[in-house]
């Protein structure tokens, strides 16, 4: 959700890429959050973030959106990349039924649009 977001905010400055520890199908219950504010993320295949890393390409800020406990398991990246933390639950953890985990992804891509919001203010605005 925070690439998709990213790109649509500040893409003009910056080019979001995701990747994740382990890799797998593209969870529907944020494809169908995503589609609800007009962005599609059907086609968008995972990744591994060992995959990115190995292909050398160079990143100014790496942020992490996982909950605390998850993002100690992250690799470091080299060069100068800032890396900042968003401590946000997985919506691939939620319980209860479709509409409750709907619901509580919903407030994750809200905070992590508040929080992109919050970034581009700090660092592409500035930039444009």
């Amino acid at each position: 959700m925070a690439e998709a977001l990213l790109n649509q905010t500040c893409g003009e400055q910056f080019k979001a890429t995701s990747a994740g520890l382990e890799p797998g199908t593209l969870n529907p219950l944020a494809v169908e959050v995503l589609q609800e504010i007009g962005i599609d993320i059907t086609g968008k295949e995972t990744r591994a973030v060992s995959d990115v890393i190995a292909g050398g390409e160079r990143f100014d800020y790496v942020i992490t959106v996982c909950d605390d406990s998850s993002a100690e398991a992250c690799p470091l990246f080299p060069g100068g990349t800032t890396r900042l933390h968003w401590n946000l639950p997985d919506p691939a953890k939620f319980q209860g039924s479709w509409e409750e985990r709907l619901e509580q992804t919903r407030k994750v891509r809200d905070e992590i649009e508040s929080r992109i919001e919050e970034f581009c203010d700090s660092n592409c605005r500035a930039v444009a």
